[in-house]
């Protein structure tokens, strides 16, 4: 299997030390730590945090062949702020290497060998990585999971914009917090989590929509079929990169044509593991992992 995260490569600034972070790069490093290929699609300075970046990136077996280089512009960084129940508020620094993500020609390959792309929001806060985003999707072949994981971040989104993003999108992940915003993109009605999935694959013509409710679990519509996932108790270190984790597992699942309810437990899992750890990207030997891969990681891979 080979997915691709494209967008922010960044360093997480927590109180406790700086972890290497970005939703499209969480998502590749927890999809290699499962067993596929987890590729990186981003851009990072030519400094000292860029080359850490390169290097935390293939101590975790995740590709960093289509990182660029930026001599002009600093790598990406985001100071968190931990609430007592470990979730995280961020302040993003702007004008950095990701914002200039650049089209080359190697990335149309890349994704038509795709089996899953994942992307957001946040890295299209600039015209040139939203340019960049839009044509690798363009160039994903039919059955490629385009997965939005819409990741709102203000002042960093627009309803025109999110709007874009899923009619791009064949596969939708968000959370309850993010619900009502993508509600009004597609002008639909507010709705609970257990009906809004469902009515958002129907408006959308989406192959899943998953909505995630922190410590609740989740809410998984798949086709006629929606599986509700009362989520898994963990001692929560922080949450950082627990949504990246879940979006990990649930591409990995659909990919090999799990029963929907073996992906809504794949995913829950995956994403209550990370919420265990500390930092968005676990080392595969932290504690309980080969047992989290051998259950939910890629069939046939050890």
């Amino acid at each position: 299997m080979i997915l691709v995260g494209i967008g922010e490569l960044l360093w997480d600034l927590l109180p406790a030390g700086s972890h290497l972070g970005g939703a499209p790069a969480n998502f590749a490093c927890i999809a290699a730590l499962l067993g596929a290929s987890g590729v990186v699609v981003s851009r990072v300075g030519d400094d000292q945090l860029g080359r850490e970046a390169l290097a935390g990136l293939q101590r975790h077996g995740v590709d960093g062949t289509f990182i660029q280089i930026d001599p002009e512009h600093p790598t990406g960084s985001a100071r968190a702020t931990l609430a007592r129940d470990g979730s995280a508020e961020y302040g993003i620094a702007e004008d950095v290497a990701w914002d200039y993500l650049q089209w080359i020609p190697e990335l149309a390959k890349l994704a038509a060998q795709a089996d899953a792309i994942c992307f957001g929001t946040l890295a299209q806060r600039s015209p040139a990585s939203r340019e960049t985003i839009r044509r690798v999707l363009a160039c994903s072949r039919p059955e490629c999971l385009r997965i939005l994981d819409v990741n709102l971040r203000a002042p960093f989104h627009s309803l025109k914009l999110l709007e874009d993003c899923l009619r791009r999108a064949n596969v939708l992940k968000l959370n309850s917090e993010e619900l009502p915003s993508v509600l009004r993109a597609g002008k639909l009605p507010a709705a609970l989590a257990s009906d809004a999935a469902p009515m958002l694959q129907r408006h959308y013509g989406l192959r899943t929509v998953c909505i995630t409710r922190g410590a609740g679990g989740s809410v998984i519509a798949f086709g006629d079929k929606t599986v509700v996932h009362p989520g898994v108790a963990v001692e929560v270190v922080d949450t950082v990169g627990a949504g990246d984790a879940f979006t990990a597992a649930l591409a990995v699942q659909l990919i090999a044509g799990s029963a929907p309810e073996r992906v809504s437990e794949a995913a829950n899992q995956v994403g209550a593991w990370v919420a265990s750890q500390a930092g968005a990207m676990p080392a595969a030997n932290d504690c309980g992992w080969e047992r989290v891969r051998a259950l939910y990681g890629v069939p046939g891979q050890s």
